[in-house]
């Protein structure tokens, strides 16, 4: 079974967002605890990726922010994981990015292990055309949703057990059983 590691993204994803509910279901599962949720400074953020102890087995569940943390990490440390489910990647160069997280930025590299960029028709931090670009550019599946806004507890998901069904089809992929 590998090791899932969650990385939410602004403000951590509070108790009526889908990773909040995800970890809920798998206690075996692990989240990033980084120092700087509200005003996120990566250095910070990749150091919380670090703490969970990723290693060639983990697969990393990503939100908007997290997902470029993450980008930025499996840059950084090659092959390292298994591979990413990276949900609402915001686009850095978009009107909405938050000035907040102007140390994260979009990695240009591919990233080195399997990873699926889902993304909404309508998310108000990334263009769909952005995410077919990050995607492309990082050597990334894409699974386009249709419109759900950002992906996150405002879009009114629940359990979200369409993108859980993605995520156990996509760990499976990798060789990889999750319970």
């Amino acid at each position: 079974m590998p090791r899932v590691v969650i990385v939410p993204g602004i403000g951590g994803s509070g108790a009526d967002h889908w990773q909040t509910r995800w970890q809920a279901f798998h206690g075996d599962w692990v989240r990033i605890r980084p120092g700087s949720w509200d005003e996120p400074r990566l250095d910070d953020w990749l150091r919380a990726i670090d703490a969970t102890s990723p290693h060639t087995g983990t697969v990393f569940v990503a939100h908007s922010m997290g997902c470029l943390a993450v980008a930025e990490w499996l840059t950084r440390h090659p092959s390292a994981a298994a591979g990413a489910f990276l949900v609402a990647v915001p686009d850095p160069d978009g009107p909405a990015y938050p000035a907040a997280a102007a140390e994260f930025g979009e990695p240009r590299d591919p990233l080195g292990v399997p990873a699926l960029v889902v993304a909404s028709s309508d998310d108000p931090y990334a263009s769909f055309s952005s995410a077919e670009r990050v995607a492309l550019r990082w050597g990334a599946e894409l699974w386009a949703v249709g419109p759900h806004g950002h992906l996150n507890a405002a879009s009114d998901l629940g359990n979200w057990s369409a993108g859980l069904e993605r995520f156990d089809a996509f760990a499976a992929s990798l060789g990889a059983a999750v319970t």
